[in-house]
């Protein structure tokens, strides 16, 4: 069956799915199921002070990091809100980052303004390199990941198709909501913190300090708790259509949140990413519309 492509939304032009969307969430969790991510942003960052000073802008550790290790990072306010989502990697000479398309230009407008005289060197590469999710294991990433030439795009998808089965988006956010990792633009708002959504010893290095909004982080980690949560929902199954990005969850009438990503899992069928408030009881029945769900995890 031909490819049926996301029709809006951050990963407009995607291929969703190819018609058997379970099958493919199968390929992909057995190691066998490769997707193209060609539409996202690609960024790189060249010159000797690169690592140094990706270190100090962001949360995560960078200033050692091992070429091919791919780690995700974020770029906080001074309040502490999340702004921008990374995912690098370093080749030995420049570090790769790939991103959502929408947020290209403004992060590289924000880079450049933070170079000041060192040497680092910040080109968009959108239009010269592709990220695809490779076949393999799946890490805590969304990876393993391929940065592939443009030019040798369609080679190298036809070498991957010859061994491995092509899977589209749906079964990519699908795996992720299952995974409980929150996504730029979907879980993310003006106001979300590291604390609330799963990011802590993964996008934010617990050990590392001197980075914008870090204050904020500790306090919260050190002397309360964040005033939302991010959690796994399982949702009522008699619905036909998945409730939409941003649509209110209440409980006993009253907003408590409201819904990132919702899909359709093999296994675990409707799910949905939502962020609540924190005194939200665990067993209590939500409602997203009409739609009722129970809280299946939290997310640490």
């Amino acid at each position: 069956m031909s490819a049926v492509l996301v029709g809006s939304g951050p990963d407009k032009g995607a291929i969703w799915h190819f018609g058997e969307p379970n099958k493919e969430q199968k390929e992909l969790v057995s190691g066998n199921g490769w997707a193209d991510l060609s539409h996202r942003a690609v960024i790189s960052i060249s010159g000797k002070d690169r690592l140094t000073w990706l270190h100090a802008l962001t949360t995560q550790h960078l200033e050692k990091l091992t070429p091919g290790d791919w780690q995700e990072a974020l770029i906080l306010d001074a309040q502490g809100h999340i702004v921008e989502q990374l995912f690098l990697v370093d080749d030995g000479t420049t570090t790769w980052i790939h991103t959502e398309a929408q947020r290209c230009e403004p992060l590289i407008e924000y880079l450049e303004k933070m170079k000041f005289m060192l040497d680092v060197d910040v080109k968009d590469q959108s239009n010269n390199y592709a990220v695809l999710r490779a076949a393999g294991a799946a890490d805590n990433l969304g990876g393993p990941y391929a940065l592939v030439p443009r030019g040798v795009l369609a080679e190298t998808v036809g070498a991957f198709n010859k061994i491995h089965t092509q899977v589209g988006m749906w079964a990519l956010e699908a795996l992720r909501v299952a995974q409980g990792r929150a996504r730029l633009l979907f879980e993310v708002d003006h106001k979300s913190i590291p604390n609330e959504l799963g990011f802590l010893n993964r996008a934010v290095h617990m050990k590392k300090g001197c980075y914008r909004g870090q204050e904020t982080v500790a306090k919260v980690s050190n002397l309360g708790q964040p005033p939302r949560k991010l959690v796994l929902l399982h949702l009522d199954g008699s619905m036909v259509e998945l409730p939409e990005l941003g649509t209110k969850i209440t409980l006993y009438g009253n907003d408590v949140g409201y819904i990132g990503t919702a899909s359709r899992h093999y296994e675990l069928g409707p799910i949905a990413l939502g962020l609540i408030k924190r005194n939200t009881l665990e067993h209590s029945t939500l409602y997203i519309g009409n739609i009722s769900a129970k809280i299946n995890l939290e997310i640490k």
